[in-house]
């Protein structure tokens, strides 16, 4: 991250602690944790990322780090990071250290995550309400129940434990539904850096090879363009692997006459991107293919169409439904009335899964979907994925076999604005013969070997 993407970084994150100060309550207080390193095997640890939440109110990434906010008279925001120690440095890397903390974050002031209990038992005195992630509870009860039997000890003296405990949840990921237009720059520019390697993987594909080399392809593409880390594990499914919603195995060879289902996205300034793509390994779809291809991406346009404000969240799932049945019974694969169909959910062995959902920070963002048991309404500012499939499993027997073994997901990522919607993942070949032609000018293998 360049400097002035750091700088950016910073001051969002500083705007969002004012924004969050600004809704909290007199004599209130949270605490939010980065998160610790995990062990993948032995003595080797998972990459390390930090909470989401930490990230959208620090900017900052180490682990075992724990953000206060204290709002009594005035407010004061301190981070507690790990102590500089040269023998750990060596081995595991930097640390910003307690000194640089506050001048590097734009924060009140640091402490040594090893001074934390003594600072917030001090912090939380006299304090009403402690607000935390209600997800995070097991992380959280222990400490604060320590912190609020040591403050009651102290009733003699005049001083009072906090009485509310609140889930931080409710404040927080509300406010990362709506994203910030500098929110949204860097989600276009993940949306962007995505699409590229999804082409990529298209201009990949070459006869004996496996999906782990078409995701290898790919995710070099990432990099390229500055993504240190995908934002979720990588699906690259061919032949009837794509029947499988979550398929990461990505071990098979491709056959010559396999659609692959290409499920990726690149994580840029900590926001997602999220594509699904799907294509001809040979370049050129069966009729089969084609037919189930360009009724999934006649659903996805019209499930995109109904994207403005106050368009219910569910109204584009709906759409796709009645799309996707109409043509399940138009190609024989589905009998009867459509409506009825519908009602019979006659649709969930060939399409399991919903439409969409809220992308940002996290590829399956924060943020509820219905508000007092009603679909809640769109916004300016909300981005959402739109995914509908098609997927005719292999052992299908009561479907003709030639449409047997072919999965099918079309998704893109759209912001909600005032006009209506805005796909951000603008730039990939999508109908049958937009792919077609891509494939035939930009993949290199394709004109030697078929």
């Amino acid at each position: 991250m360049n400097l002035d993407q750091t700088q950016n970084t910073l001051a969002f994150a500083k705007q969002q602690r004012q924004k969050l100060f600004h809704q909290l309550p007199e004599k209130s207080a949270v605490l939010v944790s980065s998160g610790h390193e995990q062990i993948r095997n032995r003595d080797v640890e998972y990459p390390f990322r930090a909470d989401s939440d930490f990230s959208y109110l620090t900017g900052f990434h180490e682990p075992d780090s724990v953000l206060l906010l204290v709002k009594k008279e005035g407010t004061h925001a301190t981070v507690f990071v790990r102590p500089k120690d040269p023998e750990q440095e060596t081995w595991q890397g930097r640390r910003l250290g307690v000194d640089m903390a506050p001048q590097m974050l734009a924060i009140d002031q640091a402490c040594s995550v090893d001074d934390l209990d003594e600072k917030v038992l001090e912090a939380l005195e006299n304090i009403e309400h402690l607000y935390f992630s209600f997800s995070q509870m097991q992380v959280w009860m222990e400490p604060v129940e320590t912190w609020l039997s040591g403050l009651k000890a102290k009733i003699r003296k005049g001083i009072s434990a906090p009485s509310k405990l609140c889930d931080l949840d409710e404040i927080m990921h509300e406010n990362r539904v709506i994203k910030s237009p500098q929110e949204i720059d860097w989600m276009r520019h993940a949306a962007q850096v995505t699409v590229q390697g999804h082409l990529a993987a298209m201009k990949s594909v070459a006869p004996e090879m496996y999906e782990f080399q078409v995701q290898a392809a790919l995710e070099n593409e990432f990099k390229v363009h500055g993504s240190q880390r995908v934002a979720f594990s990588t699906i690259a499914a061919s032949g009837d692997n794509a029947c499988i919603l979550h398929y990461t195995e990505n071990s098979d060879l491709i056959g010559d006459h396999h659609l692959i289902l290409l499920d990726a996205g690149a994580e840029m300034h900590g926001y997602a991107g999220d594509i699904t793509t799907t294509f001809p390994a040979s370049g050129k779809f069966t009729d089969e293919q084609a037919q189930l291809y360009s009724l999934v991406l006649k659903a996805q346009q019209a499930a995109i169409a109904l994207i403005k404000p106050g368009t219910t969240y569910d109204a584009p799932h709906q759409a796709v439904l009645k799309v996707l049945t109409s043509g399940l019974v138009e190609l024989g694969i589905l009998k009867g009335d459509v409506e009825a169909l519908i009602k019979q959910e006659a649709y969930k062995p060939f399409f399991m899964h919903g439409t969409g959902h809220w992308l940002g920070m996290d590829v399956h963002d924060v943020g509820v979907y219905k508000v007092n048991g009603q679909w809640r309404e769109l916004q300016p500012g909300m981005v959402l994925t739109v995914e509908p499939g098609l997927y005719i499993a292999p052992d299908s027997s009561d479907v003709d076999e030639r449409w047997q073994g072919i999965g099918i997901r079309i998704e893109d990522d759209v912001l909600v604005t005032e006009q209506g919607a805005d796909v951000l993942t603008v730039g990939l070949p999508r109908t049958v013969t937009e792919i077609e032609a891509w494939m035939a000018e930009n993949n290199p293998f394709l004109n030697q070997t078929h």
